[in-house]
């Protein structure tokens, strides 16, 4: 069993940034991948980025060259600086941990708005 617990989420106006953390602990596979999805109202969840234990990242294009995600493996914690910030970035930002099983963590609120 893996647990994750997320933190970071708010309220920011347009063009600020936010930095979310996400750490794991638990039975932790030391080849494994963590990253962050979102889902807004109405719409399915969708990857964010996602990083490997070997730092290999991975962004969605609508994210590239404006949020960083980065861990830091001594801690199983993972983050995802977040900059440039738009109103369509507003969504429940979800925690993802893939070792040898799937587990999500409970989500955190990003509202960008004025």
């Amino acid at each position: 069993q893996v647990h994750l617990v997320e933190s970071g989420g708010g309220l920011v106006q347009p063009g600020g940034s936010l930095r979310l953390s996400c750490a794991a602990s638990g039975s932790i596979f030391s080849i494994n991948t963590m990253g962050w999805y979102r889902q807004a109202p109405g719409k399915e969840r969708m990857l964010v980025a996602a990083i490997t234990s070997g730092g290999k990242t991975n962004y969605a294009d609508s994210v590239k060259g404006r949020f960083t995600i980065s861990r830091d493996n001594a801690k199983n914690t993972v983050y995802l600086q977040m900059n440039s910030l738009k109103p369509e970035d507003t969504a429940v930002y979800y925690c993802k941990y893939s070792g040898l099983r799937h587990y999500w963590g409970q989500g955190t609120q990003v509202t960008v708005s004025s």
